[in-house]
């Protein structure tokens, strides 16, 4: 039952972030926003030994990093459940970007310091899109950023679904005293299965 709150609250969220594409104000003042940003900005810190350009790439790619590696981490000890929630998660992370990398040339996004990037000295995505010589395609990059990770908080859902269904499945048989093929004479012992 948790599992399935869990995915409604996803679904939820999913649908609010979907429908206010390179909404800065609208994502910048979500709950996830505030996960998300002590990674990226421990990405700046921990890239910067390796020049400007990371300096600045640092914090975006910490942000995808850290639900990756749970992604990872899940799939090794075999919990798909879990590792779709974290891919739901980095999903996530790329709609939180796509109005910081669609800004690059406006600069009209209010930054932690409470200053938009024209009142300062710009802000990374302006810096990585310049040096890349990329920046008239600010907003089809963020759009992309958008659609991507719409997508993959789409598909992340329909994978943790599908898990929970089918433990759920495979569950109500074990009860009803049915084994996973006709040779089986009766349930398995407990705990076979993640819940």
């Amino acid at each position: 039952m948790a599992r399935f709150f869990l995915l409604a609250l996803l679904a939820w969220w999913t649908v609010g972030f979907t429908v206010h594409p390179l909404n800065g104000e609208f994502i910048g003042a979500s709950f996830l926003h505030l996960i998300n940003l002590p990674f990226h900005e421990a990405g700046h810190i921990l890239f910067s030994p390796f020049g400007g350009f990371m300096t600045a790439f640092g914090g975006s790619l910490m942000q995808l990093l850290i639900p990756l590696v749970c992604v990872i981490s899940f799939i090794r000890r075999e919990d798909g459940f879990a590792a779709a929630v974290c891919a739901w998660w980095a999903g996530q992370n790329l709609i939180d970007l796509a109005p910081y990398i669609a800004d690059a040339r406006a600069l009209q996004l209010v930054l932690l310091g409470g200053h938009t990037g024209a009142e300062v000295e710009g802000h990374d995505w302006e810096a990585i899109l310049t040096s890349l010589g990329w920046l008239g395609y600010d907003r089809t990059l963020g759009n992309a950023a958008h659609w991507i990770g719409a997508l993959t908080m789409v598909g992340a859902i329909g994978v943790a679904g599908w898990i929970t269904l089918g433990l759920r499945k495979q569950a109500s048989g074990l009860r009803a005293g049915q084994g996973d093929s006709p040779q089986e004479s009766g349930p398995r012992p407990r705990g076979w299965a993640r819940s």
